[in-house]
């Protein structure tokens, strides 16, 4: 049986309390790509596999030195190689709360602007926007070709076959607005502490990222075949300066974790300057189960009796989260009716159906969970957000 079938049994594992590490503890898993026999992209002076690991040991090291409540999982913490599988599983196993996967860029030799191209970019999972992010993700999967068996592994995955992403197209990722909130914090300071052109946040289908079940993110640091960049990928000072990058907006993402949580308190200051266009509740269900608001439940059991016995309140069934606005005949739309799409802070998402009654959205839920797994009900009274 292929390795794809034990990544759901980890994270179902990954559910249970048991295991579970102490209630203080975030754990980030920290992804050094390539390793061993596997070199990453080649410079003059040096290769990819060494850059990450000095970058991913510094980055270890200071989460370690300034975070007590912070644990730190390396996928490697030696030049050793490492089956892109085997990262996932290791950052499941561990129950992590954040995957960072750091990587080094480069493009093909016939490429005019080799030698002058620069600027780091943050990936996570998602479609492929362009020819350039698609070339990305197959360099960085196409690893998986230097296992034994890779396609009965993989389960027939073919790296270098643009028909195979269209795996990732069907694949919603649940944890995006988290993993895009992250990566948008490393790219500011990537350019405000290592000095690093900004190529922004993309999408891409890597393999690690989907098959981690926490937020995630691939960085790019920097392009090793252009001379320039590679002298400052290759020393301790820039190394440094990239290590320092991730950690501030590691520890800028984990105060807002901490705040939502309510670990810490929110300030004055953390607050939004002003009211979103639309808000609405999110309410994510265990199953079919479903449970409205506290202030709106009644005797608590959740049933429809309590649910519905305040005028206005409707339920939408919401399928899709999305960093920008999608065309009324986009693919992803295919099958559904009554598609309709509000804004939330930075990202887009998108519900189909107005009903009043629980029963006709949970139908509808069980309906649209056949295209996108990770579908649930959102609750409205008057557009706007149940107290």
């Amino acid at each position: 049986m292929c390795r794809f079938f034990r990544i759901v049994a980890i994270l179902v594992i990954s559910l249970l309390p048991v295991s579970r590490l102490s209630a203080k503890d975030f754990v980030v898993v920290i992804d050094a790509g390539h390793g061993g026999h596997d070199y990453g992209a080649i410079g003059k002076k040096t290769n990819e596999k060494s850059i990450n690991l000095g970058v991913a040991l510094k980055l270890g090291k200071m989460i370690k030195k300034n975070m007590d409540d912070v644990k730190v999982v390396y996928t490697r913490d030696g030049d050793y190689f490492k089956e892109l599988q085997e990262r996932a599983e290791i950052a499941n196993k561990a129950h992590g709360d954040l995957f960072i996967s750091i990587h080094t860029n480069s493009v093909d030799k016939k490429n005019k602007r080799r030698t002058t191209i620069k600027g780091t970019a943050t990936y996570t999972l998602g479609l492929h926007k362009s020819a350039e992010n698609l070339a990305v993700a197959k360099r960085e999967n196409s690893v998986m070709m230097l296992e034994d068996d890779f396609s009965a592994t993989y389960c027939g995955f073919d790296p270098n076959s643009t028909e195979s992403y269209i795996i990732f197209e069907l694949s919603q990722n649940q944890h995006m607005e988290q993993s895009i909130a992250f990566a948008s914090k490393v790219q500011s300071e990537m350019v405000a502490t290592a000095g690093r052109q900004n190529n922004g946040v993309r999408q891409a289908g890597f393999w690690v990222l989907a098959k981690t079940g926490m937020p995630a993110v691939l960085i790019e640091l920097d392009f090793i075949c252009n001379p320039v960049s590679e002298a400052f990928l290759a020393s301790e000072k820039g190394q440094n300066k990239f290590a320092k990058s991730i950690f501030n907006a590691f520890k800028s993402y984990k105060a807002s974790y901490d705040r939502k949580s309510g670990k810490i308190k929110e300030s004055r200051d953390d607050k939004p300057d002003k009211v979103r266009e639309v808000e609405m509740e999110e309410v994510s269900p265990s199953g079919d189960e479903y449970l409205a608001d506290d202030s709106y439940a009644g005797t608590g059991d959740g049933s429809v009796d309590d649910v519905v016995a305040e005028d206005e309140v409707h339920y939408k069934v919401q399928f899709l989260t999305y960093p920008s606005r999608l065309k009324d005949n986009a693919s992803q739309f295919k099958g559904l009716k009554d598609v309709d799409s509000y804004r939330d802070g930075s990202m887009w998402k998108y519900t189909v159906g107005n009903f009043k009654t629980l029963d006709e959205a949970k139908k509808e839920m069980r309906r649209v969970r056949k295209k996108f797994s990770d579908a649930f009900i959102i609750t409205t009274r008057g557009g706007k957000r149940i107290k």
